[in-house]
């Protein structure tokens, strides 16, 4: 049988939840006390939304940053060798 048709054992679906759980930073898994997995899921996903968000800003802030820079400075030699 295919991993697919396999269903997964509560045990291991306990295991997921933990090692999911484990991702999130102190402070949110501090504030979900035992919580449900779908409680988890929730968590989880406005987690991403955030880091996305927090992604989004920074690129953001860069592209700002370097369009008021001289490309041949040496501010911005720094800032490409970063994303090398």
């Amino acid at each position: 049988m295919s991993s697919r048709g396999r269903r997964i054992t509560d045990e291991e679906m306990s295991e997921l939840v933990s090692k999911l759980q484990s991702l999130l930073p102190e402070s949110r898994r501090r504030s979900m006390g035992r919580a449900s997995a779908a409680k988890l899921l929730k968590e989880t996903c406005s987690y991403v939304q955030s880091l996305h968000r927090e992604v989004d800003d920074l690129s953001d802030r860069l592209s700002a940053l370097m369009a008021t820079l001289d490309v041949n400075s040496p501010q911005a030699d720094i800032i490409r060798d970063l994303f090398r």
